[in-house]
């Protein structure tokens, strides 16, 4: 999707544009625009997520606002990061940063400042997006995350859509709301149809059937009782002693953080992530994963061997307590 929106927004970028990508982001939110200004040979700033001061996990990074400020000014066009890191976890003070990144980079003849695209892909599951309250250019996430089919969905800001040039067929439709304008090819009817089921599901989750904020706040609040067995093991002396590390921040508090936790293990007796991975696969019953998930920047600011990756465990509203405190036991019985 950003790579769409780079095509159509390159006839009108200017010499002077600058633009800023997060390193907490997938690729597909970061590589676009890393190429777009390669093509025009345009500055291009990273916001690296950082450890808190005096922390002695160096793994445990957030994507900072007071990081981001330094990086702005009159020149920046556009901001890429992420809602939720799909390794950190953390979720990101969307609708502040963008407050920020607008106050930041207002000028004359600009009064709105830079636009800004979002990745929720790693967002979607857990929290409601909300692109007007954000008052976000572009929005982009992929269907497959909230339990629909391998589809992605982009979202655009009316003025933003209609300064994009058309990457369409010339005799298609391309006026203001034109879908067409940024869909080169058709999308599969299937799979366009399949993706209406998305939201009567989550609308299913809440107590009257039909109201998405309620479902989302039961989410919420289930996912920080399934997410804490886990993070206080993680947390805990002997696994701190064994060298285990989170990746990301060291919280259970839902306001903070999604049930997508990664974890590394360091130091004399420093365990491979795909070693972890291959034991829990030989004793069965409970799937993680490891990798770089496509983060592969961050793993080099971290210093981390992408090819290793991290452990990272993957919970959505559907686990349970009961899940969560066996999937404990199998890290005590694969770590200790």
């Amino acid at each position: 999707m950003p790579e769409t929106i780079c095509r159509a927004m390159e006839p009108i970028i200017k010499d002077t544009d600058e633009f800023i990508v997060s390193d907490a982001d997938h690729e597909a939110n970061t590589g676009s625009w890393v190429r777009l200004a390669e093509r025009k040979g345009l500055k291009l700033h990273h916001w690296v997520p950082k450890a808190a001061p005096g922390s002695k996990n160096p793994y445990a990074v957030s994507l900072r606002t007071e990081d981001l400020i330094p990086l702005l000014n009159q020149n920046t066009r556009l901001v890429a990061f992420t809602a939720c890191s799909n390794i950190l976890g953390e979720f990101v003070d969307v609708e502040n940063v963008i407050k920020v990144i607008r106050e930041k980079t207002k000028r004359p003849g600009n009064d709105r400042g830079a636009e800004v695209s979002i990745d929720c892909v790693a967002y979607a599951p857990h929290r409601q997006i909300d692109v007007q309250k954000w008052d976000a250019d572009y929005v982009f996430f992929s269907y497959y995350k909230v339990y629909g089919p391998h589809s992605a969905a982009l979202y655009t800001r009316a003025d933003s859509h209609k300064q994009l040039h058309s990457l369409a067929h010339y005799f298609l439709p391309t006026g203001e709301g034109s879908p067409y304008k940024l869909q080169p090819g058709g999308p599969g009817y299937e799979r366009s149809y399949a993706a209406t089921a998305v939201l009567e599901y989550l609308y299913s989750l809440s107590p009257s059937g039909n109201n998405l904020p309620a479902a989302f706040d039961l989410i919420a609040q289930h996912e920080a009782d399934i997410m804490r067995p886990l993070i206080e093991f993680l947390l805990s002396p002997e696994a701190y002693n064994r060298g285990v590390r989170i990746v990301g921040p060291e919280s259970t508090d839902p306001q903070v953080r999604a049930p997508t936790i990664s974890f590394v293990v360091v130091g004399d007796k420093a365990v491979r992530s795909p070693d972890v991975v291959k034991k829990f696969d030989e004793l069965g019953d409970v799937g993680i994963r490891y990798g770089h998930f496509y983060a592969h920047r961050l793993f080099t600011r971290l210093g981390l061997n992408p090819d290793d990756g991290v452990v990272r465990i993957s919970l959505v509203h559907y686990n349970t307590v009961a899940e969560a405190e066996r999937l404990v036991k199998r890290l005590k019985e694969v770590l200790l």
